[in-house]
């Protein structure tokens, strides 16, 4: 993955919240199927990368009607322009800077998100309104959050959180993922594809929760394959003037993604913190799901294919 050295970046929905005291307040957390908990692993990805929780997604779980549908989830319920911005991505300036920064090639790849979708989806679009990096703990329109949580998108304040340690501390080094460039490109591009969900509605039609069949699971993968719709147009994408923002995006770079989502399949990490497979306690999809869905985005780049709320098996 190389980023066009010409390509101009546009830092204004990226901010960096710093780090904040530990506790983070509370938080709602979605156990790994199978109730993990306590210490260790299990206790650390309680909250793994790409999340369904009732209050963070806006999801009404009751049966009731949820969040999304038009923009309309944003009501804002927290003004991140009230995040403290340390001033981590000034920076930031050209394509050559992402190249040499992961710092910038994360603004890149927003970037190039905000693109592609702003086409996709025509007047139906509204940008997220920012992609926040914290350390420690940060208060967001969802409640408080810590490092644990892993990167979410809050729907009531229509933006992005991670902490950017998370991909070597977590998912490299505890379950043992890939590390690479486009890794983080791919979870970037699922939690935008939580956005595209809010502006389009989808996640009021979640009622049931768990099982890979459930509509939990079908909102996950439908991220994913929003993800692979990005991914196969990246390279098309444009700054304000007009110029490519990647100059390149090889195979290898797509076979990360894919690994990464085979790696936060709920079976891989249902193996690695309990032994044993549960499939009625899946709120995220297999690995198989996972990558299938993702390749299928890639493979036809259109939101017809990704309704996995169709009434076919996911």
């Amino acid at each position: 993955m190389r980023f066009n050295p010409k390509a101009r970046l546009d830092t204004g929905r990226t901010r960096d919240a710093g780090r904040g005291a530990g506790g983070g307040g509370a938080r709602s957390r979605l156990p790994i199927p199978g109730g993990v908990g306590g210490g260790g692993i299990g206790g650390v990805i309680l909250l793994v990368v790409l999340f369904v929780v009732a209050q963070c997604s806006g999801i009404d779980l009751t049966g009731g009607g949820g969040g999304g549908g038009g923009g309309g989830a944003a009501g804002g319920a927290f003004d991140t322009s009230r995040v403290t911005d340390t001033g981590r991505y000034a920076k930031c300036q050209d394509g050559e800077d992402a190249n040499q920064d992961k710092d910038c090639q994360r603004v890149a790849v927003e970037n190039s998100l905000f693109d592609y979708w702003s086409g996709e989806l025509g007047d139906d679009f509204t940008p997220q309104q920012a992609l926040v990096t914290f350390s420690g703990s940060v208060e967001t329109g969802c409640g408080g959050a810590t490092a644990d949580v892993g990167p979410f998108y809050c729907p009531p304040d229509q933006t992005i959180y991670l902490d950017s340690t998370f991909f070597d501390q977590v998912l490299e080094d505890q379950l043992g993922g890939p590390d690479g460039g486009f890794v983080e490109a791919y979870v970037l591009a699922h939690e935008y594809g939580h956005h595209i969900q809010n502006l389009l509605g989808a996640m009021s039609k979640v009622r049931t929760q768990q099982g890979p069949q459930s509509d939990a699971v079908k909102l996950e993968l439908q991220a994913d394959c929003y993800a692979g719709m990005w991914t196969k147009a990246a390279t098309e994408t444009e700054d304000a003037d007009g110029n490519v923002l990647f100059a390149e995006l090889t195979q290898q770079d797509i076979d990360l993604a894919l690994e990464a989502a085979a790696t936060v399949g709920d079976d891989r990490i249902q193996r690695k913190t309990q032994g044993q497979v549960t499939e009625e306690s899946w709120t995220h999809g297999s690995a198989e799901q996972r990558q299938r869905w993702f390749e299928v985005g890639l493979d036809q780049g259109a939101l017809e294919a990704c309704d996995t709320f169709d009434g076919r098996r996911v």
